[in-house]
């Protein structure tokens, strides 16, 4: 079985956190109700995953986890980071938005030992027999309080039901729910809480900047010029808010996608993926973006709109100094607007330079190139292909994403075009294939 050292050497990380540590004895102890409270971007993904490796029988080939997730996102990340810790655990992803019946052929045929999927779907492939039910020992709720929030209490009761072999649930969460977590059905449970982090708090800064006038979007424009090319996402509360700004900083010359739980998943998948290859530098979202998705090193968020709650608040400002970075977080403040209570923190007054850049081009595009998993190519093909063939060092080549029928890869910006020229119509491992820009 693979060890913890190895397991850490894979992810880069030299040392877990008191929370990751414990969360990992709780579960390895074999106590069958846990609860693991934690600020976003703790590592609480990688602690339950390191704990299910290190559990899974290699010679089965059944069902042994079950990974409940409240988005499509989230659930997807949550796979590529355990294929990333052993791409020897074998896993399947399942949620809505496309064919169940596809995804029961993957099952079939790959034979997963760890499902991840949303409550709907998993009840789903559940209530048709798409998988044997009686091996599974571990259920993992991740994003707990969100499924609750998105009204999936009924399917997480039904879920549990369904899966009479469980001998361990775990339940993760940013925010504490301050109610006895009902799938455990009144017994007692272990509590993991690390949610007031003094020390996550002390590596965010906050500042204040106000605008003369209702409409913000000229002090948004000078603000996320002063960033140069860092990460920012603004928050904003309506979809149409949404695609206003985003339009309006599209003119500017900003490099900047949009995402709201109006997109198609097609559309959400684009925008994430070029976002989080640092093809757009700015990210502009409803709070949807703010939970249910893992999107590092993002230096700055933006409050446009003022959050609604202190959960709201509590998520956004997550989305910056995950794991041991620092993060800045700024609010825009219209003449009647005033810092919310629940927010504690010094707020400092944010002062813009008198002079503002241009808009500053991304660091990264994204290519699209036309073949994927089904066609047998691997990242390392894709590589490959584009230092041979397009031109570049390794150093020029960012986040590869392999779907199953095509591959979006991340390419330096000032050299793209000439990837494209070169490229477009060449084979790759003897097919011919189309490289394009992701639009």
């Amino acid at each position: 079985m693979i060890t913890k050292e190895q397991l850490k050497k894979r992810m880069g990380v030299e040392k877990l956190t008191p929370m990751q540590e414990e969360t990992g004895k709780a579960m390895q102890s074999g106590q069958p109700n846990i609860v693991v409270l934690s600020p976003t971007g703790s590592g609480k993904t990688l602690a339950y995953l390191l704990a299910i490796v290190q559990g899974i029988n290699a010679e089965s080939d059944e069902v042994q986890v079950v990974v409940v997730l409240p988005t499509r996102e989230l659930a997807i990340q949550s796979q590529q980071v355990l294929t990333e810790l052993d791409k020897q655990v074998r896993s399947q992803c399942c949620y809505g938005g496309r064919p169940a019946m596809d995804e029961h052929r993957e099952i079939m045929k790959k034979r997963p030992q760890v499902l991840f999927g949303t409550p709907g779907r998993l009840n789903d492939h559940i209530a048709k027999g798409n998988f044997s039910v009686y091996h599974v020992r571990r259920l993992i709720v991740d994003e707990y309080d969100k499924c609750l929030e998105m009204g999936f209490r009924e399917e997480l009761s039904a879920l549990v039901k369904s899966l009479p072999g469980v001998n361990q649930k775990v339940l993760l969460s940013a925010t504490n729910t301050q109610e006895q977590p009902f799938l455990f059905a009144g017994k007692p449970y272990q509590v993991v809480n690390y949610s007031q982090s003094d020390e996550n708090n002390e590596r965010v800064h906050i500042f204040q900047l106000r605008s003369e006038v209702k409409d913000k979007l000229e002090l948004l424009k000078r603000l996320v010029c002063a960033f140069g090319n860092e990460s920012c996402i603004v928050f904003l509360n309506y979809r149409e808010s949404v695609e206003r700004v985003a339009a309006y900083l599209k003119e500017e010359g900003f490099s900047v996608v949009s995402y709201h739980g109006g997109m198609e998943q097609e559309e959400r998948e684009k925008a994430f993926a070029a976002f989080r290859n640092y093809s757009a530098s700015v990210l502009v979202a409803t709070d949807i973006a703010s939970r249910g998705i893992d999107i590092p090193n993002v230096k700055n968020i933006v409050h446009y709109h003022l959050p609604l709650n202190e959960v709201a608040y509590t998520h956004r400002v997550g989305r910056t100094a995950r794991w041991e970075s620092t993060g800045v977080t700024f609010f825009l403040l219209g003449p009647e607007e005033t810092i919310p209570d629940f927010v504690t923190a010094e707020v400092a007054a944010y002062t813009l330079p008198e002079t503002v850049a241009e808009p500053a081009p991304p660091k990264m595009v994204t290519l699209y190139i036309g073949k994927g998993k089904l066609d047998k190519i691997s990242k390392g093909d894709i590589v490959g292909f584009l230092c041979k063939i397009g031109g570049l060092n390794s150093s020029d080549i960012g986040v590869i994403e392999v779907k199953d029928r095509y591959t979006y890869v991340a390419v330096n910006y000032s050299k793209y075009k000439g990837v494209i020229a070169a490229a477009n119509g060449e084979r790759i491992k003897n097919k011919k294939t189309v490289v394009e820009i992701v639009k």
